[in-house]
């Protein structure tokens, strides 16, 4: 059996992170008889100065990346296609926000060490593109939090605290040093990347070029 290990560089913000790891997934469950798998995922911010209170989404994607109203139309078009495509649901009906996702990557990291990442990081994809849910309202992040059996009064105390904060900026920094400057990247067994939403086929042309690569290394 190969080994792979997967680390996913994501911002929850981001509706290709959530395409591309639904295309990972249908690519694993594919190969599941060939591959022991192995992910983790990676902090990255699309938007680190965004204070608090966040941004009406499409006020933010025209400031941001200058798009018309007709193209961030066609924009939300093609995503709810390729998110449909995937087994994803965006919901682009009701008031949508850009938010800060810092304190959501220091969560995560928590996640991490009670085997509970890829849990929380899916609740908070579903809540934030499907339930347009406002993940920089604290009681209500709490709710996604304690919905995949964390402990709600422990993340409390971390959203509280400084917890996790080096960590997360560690990461980030050790990322960016690699060269990362967008997102999806795929980081496969720590020297291979993939980068954005890419469809199940690849990931799975891309996994086994990987394991005939490594197979001639060992030789």
């Amino acid at each position: 059996m190969n080994k792979l290990k997967i680390d996913i560089v994501s911002d929850v913000m981001c509706p290709w992170c959530i395409i591309g790891y639904k295309n990972l997934e249908t690519a694993l469950a594919q190969l599941s008889d060939e591959f022991a798998v192995e992910i983790s995922w990676k902090p990255f911010e699309l938007n680190p100065d965004m204070p608090i209170e966040g941004q009406d989404l499409n006020e933010h994607l025209q400031q941001k990346y200058g798009l018309s109203e007709q193209q961030g139309d066609e924009n939300r078009q093609r995503i709810l296609e390729m998110g449909e495509k995937a087994g994803f649901d965006f919901n682009f009906d009701g008031k949508r926000i850009m938010i800060n996702s810092f304190d959501l990557h220091r969560l995560l990291t928590w996640a991490a060490s009670e085997s509970k990442q890829t849990e929380l990081k899916l609740a908070f994809f579903k809540a934030h593109f499907t339930d347009l849910v406002y993940l920089n309202e604290q009681d209500t992040l709490l709710d996604v939090v304690q919905s995949v059996g964390l402990d709600r009064a422990r993340a409390k105390e971390i959203l509280d605290s400084g917890e996790y904060f080096q960590e997360v900026r560690s990461e980030q920094n050790a990322l960016q040093q690699m060269g990362i400057t967008s997102v999806p990247t795929f980081i496969i067994n720590d020297q291979y990347a993939l980068t954005g939403g890419q469809p199940s086929d690849a990931f799975v042309q891309a996994f086994k070029q990987i394991a005939e690569q490594e197979a001639q290394q060992q030789q």
